[in-house]
């Protein structure tokens, strides 16, 4: 809004388009409260808006917690300075393990995750490469990162990376799986696994394709 202000446009078509969609899951981290705000000064948007709160009314409890949390600005102002601190450094942790995979990063300065350039290890130019890349990394490196296509990422190979929600030794674990998954294609050309892994490759398999199956019904849910 204040960017719209110094253009002066209050008094234009543009000021009732302009909306804000704001929640508590990614300044505060709380994704399980469900709580979250529109502003809008459009009155058929705050209308629509209204009425539909009561479908999602946010708990008595939940109101009385948040705001004695929010409060406290001295902790809030505190709690969201440590919490850009640690995403940051967890970001460049990302960006620097997989850039000596050589593995490049669409450049960012906010987020909770990076859009991670994966084309060259795709078959083809397809998405149907880009799925069966994905059940690659699934299966021999034992970690699930999102297809682009699950958000309607036009270009295949591109996959969403999530770095918030892991510990430094678990991303650096992380880092490890995709740098001995980049060797071992690069030097077979092609992912082919080793005796010891087909042991439990079965194993990997069902979970693979029971991950695949939840990723394709949330598409579903999400195209409908």
């Amino acid at each position: 809004m204040e960017a719209a202000m110094d253009r002066n446009l209050e008094n234009t078509d543009m000021w009732n388009n302009i909306h804000i969609v704001y929640s508590l899951s990614k300044d505060l981290g709380l994704p399980g409260f469900r709580v979250g705000m529109i502003y809008s000064n459009n009155e058929t948007v705050v209308s629509a808006a209204t009425k539909m709160s009561s479908f999602g009314l946010v708990s008595s409890q939940t109101q009385f917690l948040l705001s004695n949390v929010l409060a406290n600005k001295k902790f809030t102002s505190k709690y969201m300075k440590e919490n850009q601190r640690r995403l940051k450094k967890r970001k460049e942790m990302l960006v620097s393990g997989l850039k000596k995979s050589g593995i490049e990063c669409l450049k960012s300065n906010a987020g909770l995750f990076c859009w991670v350039n994966m084309r060259r290890f795709l078959s083809s130019n397809t998405f149907e490469a880009e799925t069966k890349l994905w059940s690659e990394i699934i299966s021999d490196a034992r970690l699930n990162i999102s297809p682009g296509s699950s958000f309607h990422c036009t270009e295949p190979g591109w996959f969403r990376v999530c770095f918030a929600n892991m510990s430094r030794g678990t991303l650096q674990v992380a880092m490890r799986r995709i740098k001995d998954f980049v060797e071992r294609s690069s030097v077979s050309g092609g992912i082919k696994m080793s005796n010891q892994q087909n042991v439990s490759g079965l194993s990997r398999k069902l979970l693979s394709n029971w991950v695949r199956k939840l990723s394709s019904a949330n598409r579903d849910e999400q195209e409908r």
